[in-house]
């Protein structure tokens, strides 16, 4: 366990962010690559990355990769990696995973090859012929690219966007990890009024106030490695305390609006759940009159697309409105906005200063950022 190779699977477009956040954490050998990045450490690293990660989907340990362009390649491929190492006598340990561009195409046959592969080095470590598998969790990844296949381990559980203050959402949520990564691309630090006009159930704003006190994100949930005997319960009071050191004390200035007052109501509670609630204020209130007198600030925030919740044309109209609110803004202000929209632009009345593609679930979008002139 000295020394660990770990994957961090991301939403496209968010790899270099996921990169950044493992060098912040002192993580050698970080490598980003299509939907993932890589890095060294150990297993004391587990929780650090568990707890700390922002912008990251889950913790995956790689045990290892090799040609895998038939079936007894597999098989003896995933036999041949040190699964009792990781893998108890009493260990749960089910099998997922994908292929891509690969001989290898039937994700059935391969999960049912990769767990009898893992089972028959598991049987012989342990000198059974029948494992129990009615301990903890231990969820094999697989993913076959091009005819190479790596065999995974993964530590997270639920992922990572799942940090436990979302009991209820609105219609058409944001995923927690991307919402952090659109207010860490708006290069909001604590310090600007921070403000969302179409907050929903409140993830972006709650991910800013989480983002400005520097607070963990994964402080309020378990992982499955918490239950795995080979890594001490220390290891995950020292990260949560080496955390919450890092934590700071501030007053901010974070504002959440939605002309819903139900959703309005669920973010309040939300915020209340991340323990934020003294840092962020939620209410009631029409985007298109969206106004402010603070001479700078940023807006970071997902109007509806026009795709789920409301109609093409309305969706325009609302962008339109908006985009007229942010020009009677003061001239320090700057916006983050995500859409799908492919005419946002025109409707909104102003070609971006800058375009960053992302993912949102399925849905190929745009993150438009404009500064106020």
């Amino acid at each position: 366990m000295d020394q660990l190779q770990f994957v961090v699977p991301t939403l496209f477009g968010l790899e270099g962010l996921v990169a950044e956040e493992l060098r912040r954490l002192g993580l050698p050998d970080v490598r980003a690559e299509n939907g993932r990045v890589l890095c060294g450490g150990t297993a004391a690293d587990i929780p650090r990355l568990n707890l700390n990660l922002r912008t990251g989907e889950r913790v995956l340990i790689a045990l290892g990769s090799f040609p895998a362009g038939d079936f007894d390649a597999l098989f003896e491929g995933t036999r041949a990696l040190p699964w009792e190492d990781f893998i108890p006598k009493s260990g749960v340990f089910p099998v997922k995973g994908h292929s891509l561009n690969s001989a290898l195409h039937s994700l059935p046959a391969c999960q049912s090859i990769v767990k009898k592969a893992a089972a028959a080095r598991l049987g012989g470590a342990y000198g059974l012929e029948t494992l129990p598998e009615n301990g903890a969790l231990y969820q094999i990844q697989f993913s076959i690219m091009k005819d190479n296949a790596t065999l995974m381990l993964d530590t997270s559980g639920p992922g990572l966007h799942k940090r436990g203050y979302r009991a209820v959402g609105v219609a058409a949520p944001l995923r927690e990890t991307l919402a952090a990564a659109m207010v860490i691309l708006s290069q909001y630090k604590g310090r600007d009024p921070f403000c969302d006009p179409f907050c929903g159930s409140g993830t972006i704003a709650i991910e800013a106030a989480m983002i400005a006190k520097n607070r963990a994100p994964g402080l309020d949930r378990s992982f499955s490695a918490q239950k795995w005997p080979w890594l001490p319960s220390q290891a995950w009071l020292d990260a949560a305390g080496e955390a919450m050191d890092k934590e700071f004390d501030g007053e901010y200035d974070i504002w959440g609006g939605d002309i819903d007052p139900q959703a309005v109501a669920i973010a309040k509670s939300n915020a209340e759940k991340a323990g934020v609630e003294e840092l962020v204020r939620f209410e009631a209130a029409d985007a298109v009159a969206f106004h402010r007198a603070a001479p700078y600030g940023r807006i970071v925030t997902n109007p509806p697309y026009g795709e789920r919740i409301m109609e093409k044309r309305e969706a325009e109209a609302l962008y339109a409105g908006f985009g007229q609110a942010f020009r009677g803004l003061p001239p320090g202000w700057r916006l983050s906005l995500l859409s799908s929209h492919t005419e946002f632009e025109r409707t909104f009345g102003r070609t971006a200063d800058k375009k960053r593609k992302l993912y949102n679930g399925m849905i190929k979008c745009d993150l438009f950022q404009y500064n106020k002139r």
